[in-house]
């Protein structure tokens, strides 16, 4: 468990801990956190969308979005090594085919404390250029809580908490509070990643949208999604394709990251 791990636990079982006042029976929360030793460094995750039979979007001169994302996002790897403050973990370091929950389950796996999966866009309206960053969105996020509790049979997916003896509306409160958490964190997240992107590249109007992307709907990490650019745009396809450009953009998605990061720390 990282060191931001550990934080953002602590304040979910603070959350939880005051449902306790209202009558409903809760398992013993703090005993774990004590146990281990928190380690100095983040772990991330990136995602690189797309990959093997699965092109993603393909720019009007035939640039595939998966190359694009895998690009930038070991680029975006190697910076955040470099710094000695992360570690990182990809769902696809190749050109493979990932399903979406596959990509989600790495990061849970991992024990990831941030998850950032890195695509481009197409448009319609090939004159449209620009970067944009995505979060999930509230109404994706309920339909999810249901979903993860009964495939999960209840069993608790923060803090190690066991929900499958609580009657069905405890675990609908408690996985609630998770993924409301977590997604307080996510937003703030975009908004980093809107900042800095837009010193490194043209953005989107409305830059931070939501939706109901698989690849976010992890109720305990916090995740976005960001699109680089339009690859059905010509000048960004031909920016897109540069190795420099995709350094350019994995730099201010370092900054992003270390804008978040130092800002949970604070919290």
């Amino acid at each position: 468990m990282t060191m931001c791990g550990c934080m953002y636990r602590r304040d979910m079982l603070r959350l939880l801990a005051g449902l306790a006042g209202s009558g409903l029976t809760l398992p013993a929360l703090a005993a774990p956190q004590t146990a281990r030793a928190p380690r100095k460094t983040h772990l991330v995750v990136l995602d690189p969308g797309h990959g093997g039979i699965d092109p993603g979007a393909i720019g009007i001169s035939g640039t595939y979005e998966k190359d694009i994302a895998l690009a930038t996002a070991r680029e975006l790897g190697r910076l955040l090594e470099a710094m000695k403050r992360y570690r990182v973990v990809f769902t696809r370091n190749g050109d493979e085919f990932l399903p979406l929950p596959d990509r989600v389950a790495v990061a849970r796996d991992a024990g990831a404390d941030l998850f950032l999966s890195i695509h481009a866009d197409a448009l319609p309206n090939a004159a449209v250029r620009g970067a944009s960053v995505y979060t999930l969105s509230e109404k994706a996020s309920d339909a999810e809580t249901a979903a993860l509790a009964a495939r999960e049979n209840k069993a608790d997916l923060i803090a190690g908490i066991d929900l499958s003896r609580q009657e069905p509306v405890v675990s609908e409160i408690l996985l609630d509070l998770a993924r409301r958490q977590t997604n307080n964190l996510s937003i703030r997240l975009a908004r980093d990643l809107v900042v800095e992107l837009g010193r490194a590249a043209p953005l989107l109007d409305n830059t931070h949208r939501s939706a109901g992307f698989a690849v976010l709907k992890a109720p305990d990490i916090p995740s976005a999604l960001v699109e680089l650019g339009c690859l059905s745009n010509h000048v960004e396809e031909r920016d897109l394709e540069q190795t420099s450009y995709q350094r350019k953009l994995a730099a201010s998605l370092l900054r992003s990251v270390n804008d978040y990061f130092d800002f949970v720390a604070k919290a």
